[in-house]
């Protein structure tokens, strides 16, 4: 089994497309402002970030209604420089909830909703896994 992608179903498309584009600065696979589908790849790892229009999938899986209800998801990106990413972010119109701030001994972290209130978690490890004796991160 491999992970091709993290979908979030958004109910406003194009504002939330361009929160990821414009915003957070991820380079969408191929334009698609309007919808119903674009991926967002990130520039190492594995998968991506795509979003659905939640309209469309609502018709597939009638259980998910028009609009969520709550948090729905938490998107994890890990930087090299929380400060320098928390600067940029902000100056491109990022809001953070809060942080950068430690967590625990090994990483930084700082919190930040998208447009449809997904929270997005921005990572910077201090001591990486093998350097604090336990397995590869």
């Amino acid at each position: 089994m491999e992970l091709t992608q993290i979908r979030l179903l958004v109910s406003d498309f194009p504002v939330v497309y361009r929160f990821y584009r414009d915003v957070l600065g991820l380079k969408p696979q191929f334009e698609a402002e309007s919808g119903p589908y674009a991926k967002f790849s990130p520039d190492a790892g594995s998968g991506g970030i795509a979003l659905q229009e939640r309209g469309q999938m609502a018709g597939v899986l009638a259980e998910l209604g028009v609009r969520p209800v709550g948090y729905r998801a938490l998107v994890v990106l890990r930087v090299d420089d929380l400060a320098a990413a928390h600067r940029e972010l902000t100056a491109r119109g990022a809001v953070f909830t809060r942080g950068p701030e430690a967590m625990g001994e090994r990483m930084r972290v700082a919190y930040l909703a998208d447009p449809e209130e997904n929270v997005i978690e921005l990572q910077e490890w201090v001591v990486l896994r093998e350097q604090a004796g336990g397995a590869a991160t």
